[in-house]
């Protein structure tokens, strides 16, 4: 399965394939993660066509199953969470065009997935998934929030397939359980 993680914005979009497996262990392999760039000159609509050209790209390259990005939350700026949310809605519309299931995560949730922490820094989220997945050192910041996504979203799935395969064996009276 691949799961294309997201960390949206309309200057930087970071991204993240992961090819995950589904046996026991979990087993996640980045295929590629990096950051879309985007001129801040430009005006706003001629980005967010860029962004969707880039989405529809990484869509037809990956062709993932799956795409996790973070939730909106309103910051300090409000012309900056606008923005965001319309570069968001341009990310949805491309994956939901390319048939891909989308699931969203408040960025606290995946940190506290991720590190233990919700209210980890960035710098401590980039370590933990280089360490996790076994990467050379991320530049990005962006990037390694899309693979932080990525991931846990794949912990999430391996969650709901142990949950579902505890509700069979209890509904069937099975012992064994597998995810």
């Amino acid at each position: 399965m691949i799961i294309l993680g997201i960390d949206p914005g309309s200057r930087f979009l970071g991204f993240a394939a992961l090819e995950v497996s589904s046996a026991q262990p979990l087993i996640m392999k980045p295929l590629e993660y990096g950051v879309l760039k985007f001129n801040a000159d430009e005006n706003l609509s001629q980005r967010l066509h860029e962004i969707g050209d880039g989405i529809a790209d990484l869509m037809k390259s990956y062709r993932p199953d799956h795409m996790s990005l973070e939730k909106i939350f309103l910051g300090k700026n409000a012309d900056s969470a606008f923005k965001l949310g319309h570069a968001r809605g341009v990310v949805i519309y491309e994956a939901l065009k390319a048939g891909v299931e989308v699931h969203e995560y408040a960025t606290r949730v995946v940190k506290k997935g991720i590190t233990g922490n919700g209210g980890a820094e960035k710098e401590h989220v980039r370590l933990v998934v280089q360490n996790l997945l076994k990467l050379p050192p991320v530049k990005s910041l962006d990037a390694s929030d899309a693979l932080a996504m990525a991931c846990y979203h794949a912990t999430q799935l391996r969650f709901t397939a142990l949950k579902k395969g505890i509700a069979e064996a209890k509904r069937t009276g099975k012992k064994e359980m597998t995810a």
